[in-house]
């Protein structure tokens, strides 16, 4: 879908909002009543204010935090139309360099996030098998068929994504639509029995709950009552799929739908929570038990459709998320594909394994869905404090009243504080795992972005300029042989014509590569998405060529076909000489042949750091190692790529001398 489709409100783009968008906050009604329930100690704890203050809860916490910060608020801080905690980020990084913390904190809790969704929705879809009597016979409460069920859907769903999803793609905006008419038919059906549970909606009701005996987790009960939201930032984060409109017409219709399965929920609840034989369902879910009989079959199977849907929708968040972080220097390089044709859809292979194996261990460890919710929710409420702080800055730089922007930011910190104290409260119940996570990812990503500062602080460079005549002599003298025609090295720093000293070491010292012109290429990666420009500094001669390639952090960096281009642009101009080839498959063809010099850094034993320092510098170096080529990144797989290995100083060089022996 294109950027200006996504402009406009469209059926299409309805549709693919509601298949790409709600997938998370669309199956929340899977778990969060009968979370709620089980907390507070099964049906015979209930009573009918307890049932309607949790609807209520469960109401004002879409009301506040979905609605009114993430869809009315949070979507105008779109990024060329892109949304997420890095494109928000990216909008505001000038007002601080200690913006990076919170973007890194957010961005590692919501990648944390991505393992904990598939377990939880596709393991309570399937616990729902055991409302159908034919397999309550043959298995009755054995969890280990639930969880190998679970295993397998998870690796069918895990496997496709190296294949794309353009197709399945298509099939989820109707598919959801129906799932979300299905949900607030079932919840009509049992509201319209008891229409008195409207009541819930009055406010009163959630305050007078958190204060209640019979509330037994008291304000912790806000850490259930939070799953119903969790989807909220994933809502944010997809704004580039389809467009803030397409949200904002589609949203009101989801949470309707979403309201009135709640409402039948707790209609449902208070017609049964009294009566004996309903009190004694084994891990009783109050979504399950409202569908009639006959259905299901039906329910269990719509349900794990759109857990499935939910968690394809995460994936591809995770996805991106990865490699908007790598675009923006936040992560190493990994490989990424593009095997389908719409915009966003990507897949990162080591992502995809990492997040297969820590979900399928997070099934295999926890087993119930119950013991999973209490992992759940504490990572996203971090991702959801974080992008709140951002947004206060977005809102002073674009409003001019910080005192507006501060009052708005302050009353959702609170609440979502609130809920990041009630989430914690689990910690040791399965949230350490979300936050293990969280931590790893962030621990990574703390050492590639001190690694880079460390970096660029010693870099040691020179002015190009200064050794033009240099070049032109080696590029003259026919006593040298010709190395190519082209010689290019990635250059990740230019400054006017300041460059790294080891690119002109390469070319002098290393050993001498007479070339008929030389490049030296920067890509930068802009805070626009989709950018695709470049600029060109030939430092007034015919053989000198210093390229900013401007591409934003969505865009593929394929450096060969960029460079390619851009020498036939010049050479038409007049700007550089032709390179006629005598030997080619091509007649008539005018440019030779390319080498591409990519130089790799060792640590030098001879750099004087401290001793924190070198830990961080060599934990990044050992990172880089094992991760994506500079080759494969830049897209130079089919291109003549020369690797050269300098050392790496940092800091100041130790002093050494050797003592001649008297004889």
């Amino acid at each position: 879908m294109s950027q200006q489709k996504m402009s406009k409100v469209t059926a299409a783009g309805l549709l693919v909002a509601m298949g790409v968008v709600y997938g998370d906050i669309g199956t929340s009604p899977l778990y969060v009543m009968k979370a709620i329930v089980e907390e507070n100690g099964g049906l015979k704890s209930l009573n009918p204010d307890f049932i309607l203050g949790a609807v209520s809860l469960i109401f004002w916490t879409l009301t506040f935090l979905t609605t009114i910060k993430y869809v009315v608020i949070a979507l105008n801080a779109d990024n060329h139309g892109e949304g997420g905690i890095f494109s928000l980020y990216t909008l505001v990084r000038k007002k601080s360099k200690y913006l990076i913390i919170p973007a890194m904190i957010g961005g590692a809790a919501l990648l944390a996030d991505g393992v904990l969704t598939p377990a939880v929705t596709v393991t309570t879809a399937i616990e729902g098998l055991r409302g159908i009597p034919a397999f309550y016979e043959h298995f009755g409460m054995n969890q280990n068929i639930i969880v190998i069920i679970t295993l397998i859907i998870l690796l069918i769903l895990f496997t496709v994504q190296r294949f794309g999803t353009d197709v399945v793609g298509k099939a989820f905006g109707p598919v959801m639509f129906l799932w979300f008419t299905f949900l607030g038919g079932m919840g009509l059906f049992h509201f319209g029995q008891d229409l008195s549970v409207i009541r819930a909606l009055n406010p009163l009701y959630a305050i007078k709950l958190l204060f209640s005996p019979d509330n037994k987790l008291g304000i912790l009960i806000l850490g259930n009552i939070f799953l119903a939201t969790t989807g909220a930032e994933a809502l944010y984060s997809d704004m580039g799929h389809v467009g803030k409109k397409n949200i904002r017409v589609s949203w009101p219709y989801v949470k309707i739908c979403l309201l009135l399965n709640y409402l039948g929920q707790a209609a449902w609840l208070l017609s049964v929570y009294q009566d004996p034989k309903t009190q004694a369902i084994e891990q009783l879910n109050p979504f399950f038990q409202i569908l009639p009989a006959s259905w299901m079959i039906f329910g269990v199977v719509f349900a794990t459709i759109a857990a499935v849907i939910a968690s394809q929708a995460l994936l591809s968040g995770s996805f991106t998320l990865v490699s908007e972080a790598i675009k923006l220097r936040l992560l190493p390089r990994m490989k990424i594909m593009y095997p389908g044709s719409s915009i966003g859809q990507m897949y990162i292979p080591a992502v995809n394994f990492i997040l297969w194996l820590a979900c399928s261990l997070i099934v295999l460890t926890f087993r119930t869905s119950s013991h999973m919710e209490a992992a759940y929710g504490l990572s996203i409420t971090v991702t959801m404090l974080m992008t709140t702080l951002l947004l206060y800055f977005y809102l002073a730089q674009k409003r001019h009243n910080r005192l507006l922007a501060a009052c708005v930011s302050l009353f959702f910190a609170a609440i979502e504080t609130i809920f990041f104290i009630s989430s914690a409260a689990k910690f040791l119940h399965g949230g350490f795992v979300a936050v293990i996570m969280a931590l790893f990812i962030l621990a990574v990503m703390i050492i590639w972005e001190w690694g880079n500062i460390i970096q660029e602080k010693a870099s040691d460079t020179v002015h190009l300029k200064e050794y033009v005549p240099q070049l032109t002599a080696l590029r003259s003298d026919e006593s040298v042989p010709m190395y190519q025609t082209n010689v290019v090295f990635m250059v990740p720093h230019v400054t006017n014509d300041e460059i790294g000293k080891q690119f002109v070491y390469s070319i002098l010292d290393k050993r001498p590569k007479r070339a008929q012109t030389y490049w030296f290429v920067n890509v930068i990666v802009t805070d626009e998405p989709y950018t695709k420009e470049f600029s060109i500094d030939t430092l007034d001669t015919d053989f000198i060529v210093v390229v900013r390639l401007y591409l934003g952090f969505r865009v593929n960096q394929e450096v060969n076909v960029y460079v390619r281009q851009i020498i036939h642009d010049l050479m038409k101009d007049g700007r550089l000489p032709e390179q006629p080839q005598r030997y080619s498959l091509t007649p008539g063809r005018i440019v030779g042949d390319f080498q591409f010099v990519l130089i790799e850094e060792e640590l030098s034993n001879n750099t004087e750091l401290d001793r924190w320092e070198r830990q961080i510098m060599q934990a990044k170096l050992f990172i880089k190692r094992h991760t994506m080529s500079p080759e494969n990144w830049f897209g130079l797989e089919y291109s003549d790529v020369l690797y050269e290995t300098v050392p790496l100083i940092i800091g100041k060089m130790k002093k050494t001398r050797l003592i001649e022996r008297s004889k």
